[in-house]
C-alpha cells in the first residue's frame, strides 16, 4: 500500500510540473487507444510549423539530434524570460516530426523555468512506446534533453 501512495504522489507531482500545453497533450494521448495515439502524432507532425528565414537560411544556427533516426535539428531562443522552439525535419518522416509537433505544441511559449522543470521521462506519458521503437523513443528523449541544455545556457549568458 505504501508503494501505490508514493506512485501516485509521484505522478501527481510530475503532473503538476507539466506545463498546461503539455499536459493537454498527454491527457489526448492518454484518452484514446494505440493506434489512435499514431494518428494524433500524425496530425501534429503536420502542424509542425516551417523554419523561419532566419533558421533555414543558415542551418549551421540549428544543432542537429543525432539520437533521432531520421535528421532533426531544433533551436532554442529565449525572449523575456519564455521560450521559442524551432525544428526542422524531413516531411518524410512524420514519426520524428510528430515527437518535434509535441514538444513545440508543449513547450514553445512557456516560461524557461517550467521548461527546466519538465521531468526527463515525459516522452514516456504518452503512450508511444507501446507503438513506436525504443530507438525512436530515444529520439524524443534526445530532443528534450537538447532543448533543456540549450535553454540552460541561454538563461547563463
Amino acid at each position: 500500500m505504501t508503494e501505490e501512495t508514493t506512485d501516485e504522489t509521484t505522478d501527481e507531482t510530475t503532473d503538476a510540473a507539466l506545463p498546461a500545453p503539455l499536459a493537454e497533450l498527454i491527457d489526448d494521448f492518454e484518452a484514446v487507444g494505440p493506434k489512435d495515439r499514431l494518428q494524433l502524432l500524425l496530425e501534429l507532425s503536420e502542424d509542425l510549423p516551417e523554419l523561419p528565414a532566419r533558421y533555414a537560411d543558415q542551418p549551421d544556427k540549428l544543432e542537429q539530434v543525432h539520437e533521432c533516426q531520421s535528421p532533426l535539428f531544433l533551436a532554442v531562443e529565449l525572449t523575456d524570460g519564455v521560450i521559442h522552439l524551432f525544428f526542422d525535419a524531413p516531411r518524410e518522416a512524420p514519426t520524428t516530426r510528430g515527437f518535434a509537433g509535441i514538444l513545440h505544441t508543449g513547450l514553445d511559449g512557456q516560461p524557461a523555468q517550467a521548461v527546466l522543470d519538465v521531468p526527463d521521462d515525459v516522452p514516456f506519458k504518452f503512450g508511444l512506446a507501446e507503438a513506436v521503437s525504443p530507438l525512436r523513443m530515444r529520439g524524443m528523449v534526445a530532443m528534450l534533453s537538447r532543448i533543456k541544455r540549450q535553454t540552460r545556457v541561454l538563461l547563463s549568458d
